[in-house]
């Protein structure tokens, strides 16, 4: 026979009733996960996709196939109306032609020097001012910083009859020193350096002082090691920035030995056909072709890079 008191405990557990699971939360979208998984759902999902992804790429690929069948037109052919989408005899002559008549070698060949003493220029104020401003601590720094980034908001025409008096006040006309000089502080370079500086390890640092390291030792020997990647994208940004610009070199290099490639191919597009000028922007953008598909996943890894702490 069973005990009351077994009974009671029984009783208990038959009438204990079980805490109901938790309910997950689910964001509402506009398609509902049951109509997308059924058959005509993942139909217009992959045919929405598709479309899209076809779009942008025609978007952003359509003006390189123009500039390259342009340039294997002839001159006749490329001033068609309609125009003909596949050249009808191509022919690579504008490319050898437009070398020679752009003298695309000198452009080139200055474009590299102003480019890459820009850069040199940049990364020496921009490094030194992140760091000094993560690291060193100074006094209103947050404001200085500010005030850093508040000039991203003023455009860049605003400054520019200011930046060519100074410039020409300093007898600096037809000087490499006139591009490098007002391109040395960004304001978006010392923020993406900053960001990352700040992510560093206070103990590293600490550890260095207690060696005996100054500012300038752990600059050199722990931040700037651990830094590459950031060093890398903002090296890119400089370097591709300083390639491409057109207005500031049209005002300050006037002497035609001294024209940067943009400013170059410009000048002269007036007086050759238009096949040959296609053919002089398809060879004056195979270096930064190259340069993005070398660089595409340092550029990603860099801008994400200093992000998550922990």
């Amino acid at each position: 026979m069973i005990s009351v008191g077994a009974r009671a405990a029984t009783g208990r557990k038959r009438g204990r009733k079980r805490s109901p699971k938790p309910i997950e939360v689910q964001f509402r979208t506009i398609v509902s996960p049951h109509q997308l998984n059924s058959r005509w759902g993942r139909r217009i999902y992959w045919l929405v996709l598709v479309t899209v992804l076809v779009v942008f790429t025609l978007a952003f690929v359509f003006p390189l196939y123009w500039m390259i069948t342009g340039a294997l037109k002839t001159p006749e052919e490329l001033a068609q109306m309609p125009p003909t989408l596949v050249p009808a005899d191509p022919a690579p002559d504008a490319f050898f032609e437009a070398w020679d008549l752009f003298d695309i070698g000198t452009l080139l060949a200055n474009t590299a020097y102003y480019s890459l003493g820009g850069w040199a220029v940049c990364m020496a104020v921009d490094v030194s001012a992140a760091y000094a401003l993560s690291k060193l601590r100074p006094m209103f720094g947050n404001v200085i910083l500010g005030m850093m980034l508040a000039t991203l908001m003023i455009p860049a025409m605003v400054i520019l009859i200011p930046l060519y008096v100074t410039v020409v006040d300093l007898g600096l006309l037809n000087n490499p020193w006139a591009l490098w000089l007002p391109a040395a502080a960004n304001g978006f370079n010392i923020f993406l350096l900053k960001r990352f500086f700040d992510s560093i390890p206070r103990e590293l640092i600490e550890a260095a002082q207690i060696d005996g390291a100054g500012p300038v030792r752990i600059l050199r020997s722990v931040v700037l090691p651990i830094s590459r990647p950031i060093l890398g994208v903002v090296s890119i940004f400089t370097i591709v920035t300083s390639f491409k610009d057109f207005v500031w070199p049209l005002l300050v290099m006037t002497d035609s030995d001294k024209m940067t490639i943009s400013v170059g191919l410009s000048q002269t597009a007036g007086a050759v056909t238009q096949n040959q000028v296609m053919g002089g922007l398809l060879i004056t953008s195979i270096p930064m072709i190259i340069v993005f598909f070398i660089f595409q996943r340092h550029i990603m890894a860099g801008l994400t890079a200093g992000s998550i702490k922990g």
